[in-house]
């Protein structure tokens, strides 16, 4: 390090000395260090060159790729910022800073460099291919297409843009276009693991496992440490009941990556198949460990311990699925089914009829091949494999997660049962919509507040007051204020079906009211949070590298349909525009749809209208975390912490950026 350091004082003397030849032998030494990944070595290099000459715009660039690859992107970006400044006709300083936009979710100005950079030098097929990328992070999935003929035209011997290609035919729903470029992938680069796989991931959407299993085989071939390749082949050799197979790759998963819970899960799901149910239930027993709020892994071990004759463990995981999921039929169903064993004659009597007027709820209320009836019939549902990219979460907000671990979001504003909500600070102006304290005060319910807080209301009093709303509307009080109070306790019993049910036909008696559609949006959002939780379809990870000079990484999940629960907010804006939290509430459901630039404009509205919304402050910081925008996120969450958020400057000194 001394000897790192007399040199970083030494270029600076010699440079001043002996000018423009050893300026150029340090420019060298400064890529030297790039080429050989010595990234802190360059940006000192870098940063000697820029205090002789500090308006060498070589300087600047060239320290911004050091950055970028210490993922320090927003210092990259400032420092092509500057190298444009100095030489505003530097192609290749707009094109690295679009990269890095993109990086940061700027995806708007991004390629607005892209357009400089291909302006300035359309005879550069890089731009074209970096371009498509961002395209297709950002769904447009006709202009990726376009950008990747246009660089393949010019460079059509790497495969990764045939890859990237054939993912944008495969979003648009064109599989033979798919099937042909990722064909032309593996031709060009038969070594590249990624071909096969996504030909592999397609021929299984297409049910041909014998060509995906063959294709899976040679990519555990080509790079025998790649998870993903073990973990794709065990999928196609449990479709073709090649059971030991299976089993021997999920193990070599679990090998690699122990804390996976969807490997112990799957493995659970095969071990019970072949008959080693004390196999499963250890998996199981697994699962909960790592994620105890998955709904799934309690009903499916109850199933096995049912199976192994611990009825009351049993009863327990049966009892445990409901907790967590109050409208889960099948778990009804098949607890009635063991208590029945169990010789419990009323409890079976009680959970059979509660589980089949769920299926008739569910049934009334959505269409036969809607996602929430299959949860009525649990064993096929339940009972297949999940894909690698699964993350079992629980029935919270909490989805948000950047490569290296989960970010929680604080979570949405409703008109809940809670005592007095101490846990906010608000500055001197305090904000105060009077329309909003009006409503609340109308219903003449002890304890309503509108509050993100989870109640603290002892369940058994909401359960009895529930029941008293029931039979006040049975009795003929169908008021849009019954209704309502009603759909707020059925939400907070986690009845979400009804909960819909009835709150709409409190928005069908008031239209008007924005209120209504608030606690409706809510409520269908944390339905489908509760189908994310178990749904296990997810897209492989995306690897690409279009130049030696550097490389982007990512990976996308499946999206899951927040758009009735947008819709319904968007209807409460238009009813109460200058209500802060209708975007604060918009902005989290953004987030959940992975449309985070525009969840960053709510957050920002509900700050503009709420100068004191210490919550819109603390998520809008972790979405510009998230971006890796962490100056900005840091700023934010700071405030947040200022207005009284506990737990804002813990997360502060997990990402406090501490420039150097």
């Amino acid at each position: 390090m001394k000897k790192l350091l007399l040199a970083v004082v030494l270029v600076c003397a010699f440079l001043a000395a002996q000018g423009q030849y050893n300026k150029a032998y340090f420019f060298w030494m400064g890529r030297e260090h790039l080429v050989e990944s010595r990234y802190r070595e360059a940006i000192r290099i870098y940063n000697a060159l820029l205090r002789v000459d500090p308006d060498d715009w070589e300087a600047y660039f060239f320290r911004g790729i050091a950055k970028a690859n210490l993922d320090d992107n927003l210092g990259a970006e400032a420092d092509f910022s500057m190298a444009i400044e100095k030489n505003p006709v530097s192609t290749m300083s707009y094109h690295h800073r679009a990269i890095t936009r993109m990086l940061l979710g700027n995806y708007d100005d991004a390629l607005a460099d892209f357009r400089e950079a291909i302006e300035l030098r359309p005879d550069l097929s890089g731009p074209y291919y970096s371009r498509g990328y961002t395209y297709l992070m950002n769904r447009q999935f006709e202009d990726a297409i376009k950008d990747f003929t246009t660089y393949i035209f010019h460079n059509n011997r790497v495969a990764d843009a045939y890859l990237l290609r054939g993912m944008a035919w495969l979003n648009l729903s064109d599989t033979l276009k798919a099937r042909e470029d990722f064909d032309t992938a593996i031709r060009t680069n038969r070594e590249n693991p990624e071909g096969w796989l996504r030909r592999g991931g397609l021929l299984m959407e297409q049910e041909k496992y014998d060509e995906a299993l063959a294709d899976f085989e040679t990519a555990v071939s080509k790079d025998s440490t790649y998870t993903h390749s073990y973990f794709n082949r065990a999928l196609a050799r449990e479709r073709l009941g090649q059971f030991a197979g299976a089993l021997n790759d999920l193990d070599r998963v679990i090998e690699m990556n122990p804390d996976n819970p969807v490997a112990y899960y799957n493995r659970a799901i095969i071990n019970n198949t072949t008959g080693d149910y004390e196999g499963a239930l250890a998996d199981y027993d697994r699962v909960v460990e790592l994620s105890p709020e998955n709904v799934v892994a309690h009903y499916n071990r109850a199933l096995i311990r049912q199976r192994l004759g611990d009825l009351r463990g049993a009863e327990r995981d049966y009892t445990r699925a409901i907790a967590l999921y109050p409208d889960f039929a099948a778990a009804y169903l098949a607890r009635a089914e063991l208590r029945a064993e169990m010789r419990d004659a009323r409890g079976a009597r009680a959970d059979r009829s509660t589980g089949n007027r769920k299926i008739a709820e569910y049934e009334n209320r959505l269409t036969a091949d809607s996602v929430m009836v299959n949860y009525a019939d649990g064993d096929q549902n339940f009972t297949r494999l999940l894909s690698f990219e699964t993350r079992f979460t629980g029935a919270n907000f909490d989805r948000l997660a950047s490569s290296r671990e989960n970010l929680a979001l604080l979570p949405l504003f409703r008109f809940t049962l809670h005592s007095p909500d101490t846990t906010r600070v608000i500055g001197p102006a305090q904000y105060y919509v009077a329309e909003l304290e009006n409503f609340r005060t109308e219903l003449e319910i002890p304890n309503l507040v509108f509050s993100r807080q989870e109640s603290d209301i002892h369940g058994d009093s909401i359960l009895a007051a529930d029941h008293a709303l029931a039979a006040q509307i049975s009795a003929g009080d169908d008021s849009w204020q019954t209704l309502f109070k009603r759909g707020v306790t059925q939400s907070l019993i986690k009845q979400f079906t009804g909960s819909v049910a009835t709150l709409t036909r409190a928005i069908d008696a008031n239209p008007t009211n924005p209120y209504l559609y608030i606690n409706r949006s809510t409520t269908r959002a944390e339905m489908i949070d509760f189908i994310s939780s178990i749904d296990g379809v997810g897209r492989g990870r995306l690897t690409i590298e279009s130049d030696p000079e550097y490389r982007m990484q990512g990976s996308g999940g499946r999206i899951y349909n927040y758009d009735e629960a947008l819709a319904d907010l968007n209807s409460a804006a238009k009813l109460a525009p200058k209500l802060a939290h209708i975007y604060y509430n918009r902005a989290n459901l953004l987030v959940m749809s992975d449309r985070l630039p525009e969840a960053f404009d709510d957050y920002t509205r509900a700050i503009e209208l709420n100068p004191y919304f210490a919550e819109a402050y603390y998520n809008r910081g972790l979405v510009q975390i998230y971006m890796k925008d962490t100056r900005k996120g840091y700023l934010d969450i700071s405030k947040a912490g200022e207005l009284g958020i506990v737990g804002a400057y813990d997360l502060i000194n997990r990402y406090n950026p501490n420039p150097e």
